[in-house]
């Protein structure tokens, strides 16, 4: 991807920040992101960012997309969180054997997908593919959506679990049933997927497994380093990244907010003379740019050896973990401290700190952003232990 293409997708983004933010209350009265706002964002071609060039994607640097999710999420946490979910998917698809790539975007370049990844579903094995069946929660966008991957465990005859796959189904083969009423990140339209014994072709299908190995199928069409990361190091940033976006927006409007407000209950101090509120500011800031700073250099650190031809080590896989779960958690500790001092008119509805507060705890509760699994991992993987296989 050119810089001049990155560029225009960034500036396009950056340009509707101002109506994202408008529309946030639109998007949590609605519980779905507005469908105006996804279609701005398919038309300034955010979408393609991770696609690849073959089907009109742009195949781009994974930290373009990211920056682009964090500025969305600064405008509005559910907007960002859904951008982001969505944003990726592509990623994953050009995995997946031709057959099915063809199948999601040969017609249509601008094909959506979401997901639920988690293995609450059964596939049972069957000539030429699996029978699937199953409830899924949390398909952030699913109705802006016509696919989805969802993640099963596969039983054979014996009724032995042999495989963790990804299962890829377009929308006549799922339905979504209505249940998302949420206090935070409540625009997301996180809804539940239901499939009852549907036929999945093999070609339609991808191993966690070998996904955990770097490796798919669809690297024999799309041989961009982009395809070559690890896949947990790509999607638990995805899912990282939205909340660093609402701390951002939390800080400017927190000390757009100090720099007018005046403390009655301190004999009308202007708050911004206030020292301590200065010194909540730059810590808070700093905690952001941390979080925000190590995420992307382990990202690049893995794509330089990428690019070298070289293998990612466990150690720095887990790295991605550790400081992407801790990314979360600066995030949220700054949101916290510059809500604590934003006084009573913060907690007002409609105020962008108070849903930036909600949205970000929202997120926190994603298992991506489990800190004592991936901090255990890490620091049993320094000592010599063998660890369990988990989300690294």
């Amino acid at each position: 991807m050119s810089q001049t293409a990155a560029a225009s997708v960034l500036g396009g983004v950056r340009d509707l920040l101002p109506t994202f933010r408008d529309r946030a209350d639109e998007a949590e009265r609605l519980r779905v992101v507005p469908e105006a706002s996804i279609k701005e964002l398919e038309e300034v071609g955010f979408f393609r960012l991770l696609q690849p060039v073959r089907f009109d994607g742009l195949e781009a640097d994974p930290v373009t997309f990211y920056t682009a999710v964090r500025d969305i999420a600064s405008a509005c946490g559910s907007t960002g969180w859904v951008s982001s979910v969505v944003g990726v998917h592509p990623w994953q698809v050009a995995l997946f054997a031709d057959e099915a790539q063809q199948a999601v975007w040969a017609e249509d370049p601008n094909t959506r997908l979401s997901s639920s990844y988690a293995p609450t579903g059964k596939a049972t094995v069957t000539e030429g593919g699996y029978r699937l069946s199953g409830k899924w929660s949390f398909s952030s966008g699913c109705d802006h959506c016509t696919w989805v991957l969802l993640g099963g465990l596969v039983f054979n005859e014996d009724g032995n679990v042999v495989d963790f796959k990804t299962f890829l189904l377009p929308r006549r083969d799922y339905a979504i049933v209505d249940v998302w009423h949420m206090i935070g990140l409540s625009g997301t339209g996180s809804n539940d997927v239901v499939v009852d014994d549907v036929f999945v072709p093999e070609a339609f299908t991808l191993s966690m497994g070998e996904t955990g190995q770097c490796r798919g199928p669809g690297q024999a069409q799309n041989t961009s380093d982009l395809y070559k990361l690890p896949f947990h190091s790509i999607f638990t940033t995805t899912i990282c990244t939205p909340i660093i976006g609402m701390a951002l927006g939390a800080y400017g409007e927190h000390v757009e907010m100090q720099r007018s407000r005046t403390r009655a209950a301190y004999l009308g101090e202007r708050a911004s003379l206030d020292p301590f509120a200065a010194v909540r500011i730059a810590e808070a800031s700093s905690e952001i740019d941390a979080a925000w700073a190590l995420t992307m250099h382990n990202i690049r650190e893995e794509q330089e050896l990428v690019a070298r031809g070289e293998q990612i080590p466990l150690n720095l896989r887990l790295k991605v973990r550790r400081d992407q779960v801790l990314g979360t958690q600066r995030a949220i500790d700054a949101i916290d401290s510059l809500f604590e001092a934003s006084g009573g008119r913060a907690l007002a509805q409609g105020t962008a700190l108070q849903r930036a507060w909600r949205d970000a705890h929202a997120g926190r509760v994603h298992a991506a952003n489990d800190p004592e699994r991936a901090l255990q991992m890490f620091g049993a993987h320094e000592f010599g232990h063998k660890i369990d296989p988990g989300m690294y």
